[in-house]
C-alpha cells in the first residue's frame, strides 16, 4: 500500500496527481488518498525597501511557479496561479469522510482549482464536485474531525508537505521520489 498525502492547494501536489496514478496501474501497488493541509502558495508583493531575505523569498517562489508552470505544461494541464489562493480545508475534510473511490472526486477537486480557482472552503461548490462524480457529501462534522485526526497523526509521523509518500514505514516529500518510490515497488522490496 502507498499512502499519499495531499492538498488541493499543492501545486506540487496537483502535478504529482497523474504521475502517482501512473505509477500505481503500471506496479499494481493501490493508493490510500490522505488529505494534508500545507500552506498556500504566495509570491510576496515586490517592496520598494525589501531586504535581501525578502527579496531572496520572492525571487525563489517566483522561481518555483515558473517550474510549477513548465512542469504543466510538459503534463499538457492548465494551471493557473491565483493572486489570492483560496482555501482547501472543506474539500480535504470531504475527502478524509468520503466513502468509495476518491479519486474522481481529487481529479475534479484538482482540476477546479487550478483551472477555475474554485474555492474549495465553500462546502456549496464542494457540494456540487461531489455530486457531479456521483459521490455524496460525508457528515462534515465527522469528516472534520476525521481530517484532523489524519493530520495529528502525519504530524507525528514527520510528514510537514504535500505531496508525500509512506510505503513500508519510509517517507518521500515530494513528486520527485516517485522514481525512487517505483524502483522499491518493482524490485519487490516493498510490497
Amino acid at each position: 500500500m502507498l499512502t499519499v498525502f495531499i492538498d488541493f492547494k499543492s501545486p506540487a501536489s496537483y502535478l504529482a496527481f497523474e504521475p502517482t496514478l501512473g505509477l500505481a496501474r503500471e506496479t499494481g501497488v493501490p493508493v490510500d488518498w490522505r488529505p494534508f493541509a500545507a500552506r498556500p502558495f504566495l509570491i510576496p508583493d515586490k517592496k520598494a525597501d525589501e531586504t535581501v531575505g525578502e527579496r531572496h523569498r520572492r525571487v525563489r517562489a517566483i522561481a518555483r511557479r515558473d517550474t510549477h508552470l513548465h512542469y504543466a505544461a510538459v503534463q499538457g494541464r492548465n494551471m493557473h496561479f491565483a493572486t489570492d489562493p483560496a482555501g482547501s480545508d472543506t474539500a480535504l475534510a470531504a475527502l478524509a469522510g468520503l466513502e468509495g473511490d476518491p479519486v474522481p472526486f481529487i481529479r475534479a477537486a484538482y482540476d477546479a482549482y487550478w483551472t477555475d480557482q474554485a474555492n474549495l472552503d465553500d462546502e456549496a461548490e464542494v457540494a456540487g464536485l461531489l455530486s457531479d462524480v456521483n459521490l455524496a457529501l460525508p457528515d462534515m462534522q465527522s469528516a472534520r474531525e476525521t481530517l484532523d485526526s489524519i493530520r495529528a497523526a502525519a504530524e507525528e509521523s514527520g510528514i510537514f508537505e504535500s505531496p508525500s509518500y509512506v510505503i513500508a514505514d519510509q517517507l518521500f516529500v515530494g513528486r520527485e521520489h516517485l522514481p525512487w518510490i517505483g524502483s522499491l515497488i518493482k524490485a519487490a522490496t516493498i510490497r
